[in-house]
């Protein structure tokens, strides 16, 4: 047996990588292949404004001549400025059923750190935090939602073989859209009654703004947690221009506080469910399709992508129920769009007030994901 590895360069040969997928997954059900012009895009550095901030590299692994696996590594500089903490990370790690494979790409991409000064490396992260996070451990059954990975069995024995020890496990709750108990009920029409707070929908006339409203509270509600990094003005002129083709209106929301922005919400119609048929190719029909099934029929799950509120309202009695009439608030834009369900990822598994609200609204998890880390 033999196993060669392959460094490609993000946006030049990157058809392999690419490909690499369709052969991990090629007998899967659950896979959905993501759209081939968005990853085309995501690796990119004239289209993703991580490269701005971070370095990347891809690599694939050849199993006796045959593409059996691929891994990215990356350095972001802004997670470095940030947290201080010598950690570079891989991504897009998915192999065939063989230790081998996944110890030869982690070894590539530990080299390709360890030259550029890293001491940890953690992942999977393609290519940053708030993109897609994690190596599914549980759940394997289901179809992952929009921006969200997916995985096979082996992935999690073949990352330890590889060295890999996990660092944190994420999870990803499912709800049934129209389960409102009093409880929550009762926290939205207390809420509602004060004449200070309004929940107001997101102006998709004026995205822009819209977007850098909600990531600055974002930024403030998650200052300081596990990971996280503040999104930068480039990044946010991005998701306002992806967000104008996907975004429904009454999706998001923005919670004022005597007209000043203090939460905010978004979900998003799931992509994946109006897609999971197009192999990732949008010509020659799949863009009518997809636009079709996504603007017409309408698909009949969302995810539940961003929750939050400013630090500073928390231990405020007063509006200790805002974010659970968030969450009842969003139910029920979403049970008025004829949504069945939706996924509510990902959290922390240590995130306790956070995991109790979600339960309190009658979600369950259905998924975990599960990220790692190593020395370099």
């Amino acid at each position: 047996m033999t196993i060669e590895i392959r460094e490609h360069t993000p946006g030049k040969d990157i058809r392999p990588f690419l490909d690499a997928a369709y052969v991990v997954f090629r007998d899967d059900p659950a896979w959905v292949a993501p759209l081939e012009f968005e990853m085309k895009e995501r690796l990119n550095p004239k289209r993703n404004p991580f490269f701005s901030r971070g370095e990347v590299t891809l690599f694939t692994a050849w199993k006796d001549g045959r593409l059996a696996g691929r891994c990215s590594a990356q350095v972001d500089r802004e997670h470095l400025r940030v947290h201080k903490d010598e950690t570079g990370f891989f991504g897009f790690f998915d192999t065939i059923d063989d230790d081998a494979v996944g110890q030869a790409l982690i070894e590539a991409a530990r080299k390709w750190l360890a030259a550029r000064g890293m001491k940890r490396m953690r992942g999977p992260l393609s290519l940053y935090v708030n993109d897609e996070i994690g190596t599914l451990i549980e759940g394997f059954e289901h179809p992952p939602a929009i921006m969200m990975p997916h995985s096979r069995p082996w992935q999690d024995r073949v990352a330890h073989a590889a060295g890999l020890e996990k660092a944190k496990d994420l999870l990803a709750w499912r709800y049934s859209v129209g389960n409102i108990n009093k409880r929550s009920r009762k926290a939205w029409e207390d809420i509602h009654r004060l004449p200070e707070i309004r929940m107001r929908t997101v102006d998709l006339g004026d995205i822009q703004r819209e977007v850098e409203i909600i990531m600055d509270v974002y930024n403030d509600a998650w200052e300081g947690q596990w990971a996280v990094v503040p999104a930068l003005p480039d990044e946010v002129a991005k998701v306002a221009q992806d967000l104008k083709l996907i975004l429904v209106p009454d999706l998001a929301f923005i919670a004022e506080l005597d007209g000043r922005p203090v939460g905010m919400c978004i979900a998003l119609p799931n992509l994946n469910e109006v897609t999971r048929d197009l192999n990732g190719k949008l010509l020659p029909l799949g863009w009518a399709k997809l636009l079709w099934r996504l603007k017409v029929r309408g698909p009949k799950s969302g995810r539940l992508m961003m929750l939050g509120i400013r630090k500073e309202l928390r231990g405020v009695r007063k509006y200790g129920g805002l974010s659970m009439a968030m969450y009842v608030e969003i139910a029920r834009r979403a049970e008025r769009l004829g949504y069945t369900w939706g996924e509510l990822s990902w959290t922390r598994e240590d995130a306790g007030p956070i995991s109790a609200g979600i339960l309190a609204m009658g979600a369950r998890v259905y998924k975990k994901y599960r990220v790692y880390e190593r020395d370099v």
